[in-house]
């Protein structure tokens, strides 16, 4: 019995292809269509605030010219343009300027910080001294934020002692293990992500200082940090572990190495730029935390070593500490511990960006070099063996 089998024809589409979206560079008639736009704008604002209403306010004039600029460029780009082409522009000039006003608050929040700490900055006493001989009335060249400084990297640098492995080893507990009880820890993790850091401030004072140490301290302090950056570092190494190619852990199963082996050996280093990026985002989180440590860690004006014993205080305390007194060299105390802070935290960022901005498997300059030593190291090596085999 043979069977026919029917084809069916797909009639080809005679209509033409229209040109390329383009999706990146502008071309002139779209930059004049951005700043006809911008002009028009500006000019329809103005014209309100100052001729025909009596609107005032700077705010409202710049939603006013914005709102304005937004009408005028989709008039102007639908006379050249269509509907996906007009959605097109809109959507970009959006995004590029929700990215400018983002820019533009952060330039204003670190030049108000820097610019308010300008006058404790000129001191080295700022930097190497403490508060414990200076008071509300002594001048700027008297007292300082080592006692914070100290207490800021010593809590941090517990919080990270616990963090770390803990973050990490959950991170590659949901990924590489699964099951029920791992998608109940990722709940949790979510539920932790959007904890309050009030609440995670007075559970460590009810369950630790309460029950336990009886008094405020350092290491109270850095355990409720760890309670701020564990969900952080665990979302984040996660999301970092998914990225890594199923392909590689199948070529280490092929090749006979156990889930561990290849956890160690291949997904690890395979992410490994990615997982420093969670650490320093979770310390960047952690290391800004105010609520929290005003809970756990107490106010003190001298500077200490010992985190178990005695209140230790932090440069976001510190600040708090320093900006509620009316006096106007503690304010500027104050705002010089901000920019501080502010500066430490953009640090930690950049740092990130640069460890994070390789992708997985990508080498450093350094890292070639070793490797092209190592290749040549093993070429010679080989020629070596071959000319002793054939003498």
């Amino acid at each position: 019995m043979t069977t026919v089998t029917q084809r069916t024809i797909v009639p080809v589409p005679t209509e033409e292809v229209g040109d390329r979206r383009r999706l990146r560079g502008a071309t002139f008639d779209e930059r004049f269509d951005v700043l006809g736009a911008a002009a028009a704008g500006l000019a329809t604002a103005s014209l309100l605030f100052g001729w025909i209403t009596p609107l005032t306010g700077v705010i409202g004039w710049i939603v006013v010219s914005y709102l304005a600029f937004l009408g005028y460029y989709v008039v102007l780009t639908a006379l050249t343009g269509d509907r996906q082409t007009i959605a097109d522009r809109v959507v970009t000039v959006l995004l590029i300027s929700a990215g400018a006003v983002l820019f533009v608050a952060l330039v204003f929040i670190v030049l108000y910080s820097l610019l308010g700490g300008t006058n404790a900055f000129w001191h080295l006493n700022f930097f190497t001294t403490d508060m414990r001989l200076a008071g509300p009335l002594d001048p700027l060249t008297d007292g300082g934020i080592l006692h914070a400084i100290v207490g800021s990297l010593i809590q941090i640098g517990i919080a990270l002692a616990i963090t770390v492995p803990l973050g990490i080893a959950t991170a590659v507990f949901l990924n590489e293990v699964g099951g029920r009880f791992a998608r109940f820890v990722r709940t949790i993790v979510d539920a932790m992500t959007a904890l309050p850091s009030i609440v995670a401030g007075l559970f460590i004072y009810a369950a630790v200082i309460q029950l336990i140490t009886h008094q405020r301290s350092g290491f109270a302090a850095a355990i409720a940090i760890t309670v701020m950056m564990l969900p952080i570092v665990i979302r984040a190494a996660d999301v970092v572990l998914r990225l890594v190619p199923g392909n590689l852990r199948e070529a280490s199963y092929a090749l006979g190495a156990s889930r561990w082996r290849t956890v160690w050996g291949v997904v690890l280093p395979t992410s490994r730029s990615g997982l420093v990026t969670a650490v320093i985002l979770g310390t960047a989180r952690g290391i800004g935390e105010t609520s929290p440590v005003l809970l756990t860690s107490g106010i003190t004006a001298e500077l200490s070593f010992n985190p178990f014993s005695g209140p230790m205080i932090s440069l976001p305390l510190q600040v708090f500490d320093f900006v509620k007194s009316p006096e106007p060299n503690m304010v500027a105390r104050g705002f010089g511990t901000a920019a501080v802070l502010l500066l430490l935290v953009l640090v930690l960022f950049g740092l990130a960006r640069v460890f994070g901005g390789r992708p997985a498997g990508q080498l450093s300059p350094r890292q070639q070099r070793r490797s092209q030593l190592v290749s040549q190291r093993d070429a010679l090596r080989i020629e070596r063996k071959q000319k002793a085999e054939t003498s």
